[in-house]
């Protein structure tokens, strides 16, 4: 992968590149809709992502090229301001850029050439992974002396405000502090994290796209928040907490007749029940009891499907039939919903019978085919080694 790259780097730019860069898509192990209450999330790193190519040049513009898209363009490096430019794929290093010169960095003359290998549109990250990758990049070349977390923060920045899409900071910090066989669990009050040990031993991560386009989620996930600041009000009556996540089950259970809405207690019970059951999932990881993880990634879906009501048919089918499958540990959704990706942990030997089985039975009860791809947990952004997978 790396020397076709460093090829097609020189076919675009007629010279070799002087730094290569690489940084991983991700998916949330479990711990979904966690992130705007407080609580924790259990992401980790996967091992298809995003590369970027680099040479410096003397003419005193950033060129922008992808092997992904047609669309390229190049900016001066000393314009007065950089503006997002419809919907295409460049906005995100722009946005970085822009990011870096507010911030005084001084920055000279790049020729960037990109390339993904995460499904674009499936939810697992191909934004943060193209911000993370720029900002390591810039941060490396000009000697910026942000920190990891600083680039994490300033990336997120970007999506907000430059792009305006408005994102937790789960996405960046993922692909950033992503570690091999180590899932993430992650306070979103605090960032603190834990990296945990997840041996995946005879399994692998199926990661399978529903491939239906996700034209609710963006109003649907609006309406989740509320509906969770609903039920906050409710229990600050009784409650001095500032997140829903700040209470267990126990104390919810204890108070949940303050929440009169059935609706809003549906989605408060999610919650804090998912909230706990991260928790959970770093015990069995941490013990290498897969088999209990899997148990827990199901519990994960049902409430997701039928207190939070975020699946559908699509995400439904995917773990419905997982559950018939003996060589599948455990599956769920994984992202905002109404479409995205399920993930499952399937054995290595049975993957390939897996994904025309899963491809077949979906098929049948959506009218399409979803997309099926295999990973491993891996490292978080870095300069790039020829072990990445391709």
């Amino acid at each position: 992968m790396k020397t076709r790259l460093q090829q097609e780097f020189f076919k675009a730019y007629g010279k070799n590149s002087t730094q290569t860069y690489f940084s991983p898509g991700r998916v949330n192990l479990i711990g979904e809709h966690i992130d705007y209450n407080g609580g924790l999330v259990m992401p980790c790193a996967i091992t298809f992502g995003t590369y970027l190519f680099v040479a410096p040049n003397s003419d005193n513009v950033f060129r922008f090229k992808s092997m992904n898209f047609s669309d390229e363009t190049e900016v001066p490096v000393h314009s007065a301001s950089f503006h997002k430019k419809d919907e295409l794929w460049y906005n995100y290093p722009i946005g970085i850029i822009d990011y870096f010169i507010k911030e005084g960095k001084s920055l000279s003359g790049l020729d960037m050439l990109f390339y993904g290998d995460i499904p674009i549109g499936s939810g697992l990250s191909s934004s943060a992974s193209i911000e993370v990758v720029t900002a390591f990049a810039l941060n490396d070349m000009f000697d910026a002396g942000y920190s990891k977390l600083e680039l994490v923060k300033l990336s997120q920045s970007v999506e907000n405000n430059f792009i305006g899409v408005s994102c937790g900071i789960m996405d960046q910090f993922a692909v950033a502090f992503g570690e091999e066989s180590k899932a993430l669990m992650l306070d979103c009050n605090t960032l603190d994290y834990e990296a945990v040990d997840s041996n995946l031993g005879d399994y692998l991560l199926a990661i399978i796209n529903t491939n239906k386009p996700r034209k609710l989620a963006e109003s649907k996930y609006n309406e989740r928040v509320q509906e969770c600041k609903t039920a906050l009000t409710a229990l600050k009556a009784e409650l001095d907490i500032n997140n829903l996540c700040d209470i267990d089950t126990g104390t919810f259970n204890q108070h949940k007749h303050l929440i009169k809405d059935e609706t809003v207690l549906k989605r408060a019970t999610h919650v804090v029940e998912e909230n706990d059951r991260v928790k959970l999932a770093a015990k069995a990881l941490s013990d290498n009891n897969l088999l209990e993880f899997g148990k827990l990634m199901y519990a994960s879906h049902h409430s997701l499907s039928e207190l939070y009501e975020v699946s559908g048919k699509e995400l439904d089918a995917i773990v419905d039939y997982c559950k018939t499958n003996i060589a599948v540990a455990g599956a769920r959704m994984t992202g905002a919903g109404f479409g995205g990706c399920a993930i499952a942990l399937v054995k290595k030997d049975a993957f390939e019978n897996f994904s025309k089985e899963v491809s077949e039975y979906y098929t049948d009860k959506t009218g399409y085919a979803p997309s099926v791809y295999s990973s491993l947990i891996g490292d978080g952004v870095g300069i790039l080694k020829e072990a990445v997978k391709a």
